[in-house]
């Protein structure tokens, strides 16, 4: 890594006065926590002529009991997540999930917004200038072939958030705002299956803040597999949110990160209610739709292989409660 080359940084203290800077700076990137776009910015990934910080809005803040669920300021760090009183219950889940990221110093600047909103990885793309150049660079980053799939041409950098899938299996939804106004959407809908651009946010966008709606009885939890215990991102990490009536899963909802381009909600998990929790056929569902590729120094097949085990065994703690 080297100094980055210099920028001008601007500190907008609304929502309004930071869609207006990109008004006038369209080649300008928002600034979250920076614990991620900083160390591309220092590798020649991005390079920036301006840079927007977000954390200086404070509507953008803050954790608050709404009707029907809990509202999540973007700009929340990680830290404040895992502190929280109103993560309880099945909330609880997210901040499990902030508490995996990285380490304590990581998680006192990074923000829930920005962990959204991480950039995909790749073992050919998180490199310094030298070594991408001297590798004719790759599809995400002005090369003309992606190095993990020469065939195709698609991007299999890997999405590696630890928030998304916690927050998927909770039905979260989030508030966006822009140029062209503010929106609401599921969080499902702001991921593309697209390493070079899986983010489908508007042109000068921004997440503002996510609902999460109330869960009353849901059984949650979130596992994540890594090469080292700290300060790593996932190889697999895996949120599982499911609903017991008895003996018969009434409700089921499994979500990935690390596997995908996108954060991946594993569809079909209707079949597999109505009786005992079926584990085998979970392992099944999982693995089918789960599609790691050789976007990081460790196998796709053990990453593969790896995620379905611990859906299977995370499903069986929640099923049982232990």
């Amino acid at each position: 890594m080297k100094n980055p080359a210099e920028f001008r940084l601007m500190r907008p203290a609304t929502i309004g006065d930071a869609i207006q800077a990109f008004i006038q700076n369209d080649d300008a990137l928002y600034l979250a926590g920076g614990t991620d776009l900083i160390a591309n910015i220092r590798r020649g990934i991005k390079r920036p002529r301006a840079l927007i910080e977000l954390n200086t809005i404070r509507e953008m803040r803050g954790i608050e009991r709404v009707d029907g669920g809990l509202r999540i300021g973007a700009n929340t760090t990680l830290a404040e997540l895992v502190a929280s009183s109103d993560l309880v219950g099945a909330h609880a889940v997210l901040a499990r999930a902030a508490s995996l990221v990285a380490g304590p110093t990581h998680r006192e600047v990074a923000t829930l917004g920005g962990n959204l909103s991480l950039d995909t990885r790749c073992v050919y793309y998180n490199q310094s200038e030298w070594w991408r150049s001297a590798n004719d660079y790759c599809l995400k980053s002005g090369g003309e072939v992606c190095h993990v799939a020469p065939n195709t041409r698609q991007c299999f950098a890997c999405y590696s958030g630890d928030i998304a899938p916690a927050a998927l299996v909770l039905g979260a939804k989030v508030g966006l705002a822009g140029p062209e106004g503010a929106r609401t959407i599921p969080l499902q809908d702001l991921y593309r299956e697209d390493g070079a651009d899986h983010l489908s946010l508007r042109r000068g966008e921004i997440v503002t803040d996510v609902f999460v709606p109330v869960a009353p009885s849901l059984r949650t939890g979130y596992e994540k597999v890594r090469v080292r215990g700290a300060v790593d991102f996932p190889l697999a990490g895996v949120a599982v949110a499911l609903h017991r009536d008895a003996d018969k899963l009434s409700g089921l909802s499994i979500a990935f990160t690390g596997t995908n381009s996108r954060p991946l909600l594993v569809e079909g998990t209707a079949a597999l209610t109505g009786t005992h929790l079926d584990a085998v056929a979970l392992g099944k569902l999982v693995a089918r739709q789960i599609k790691p590729m050789r976007s990081t120094s460790i196998s796709y097949l053990y990453r593969r292989k790896v995620a379905s085990n611990v859906a299977r065994t995370l499903a069986l703690r929640l099923w049982t409660g232990d």
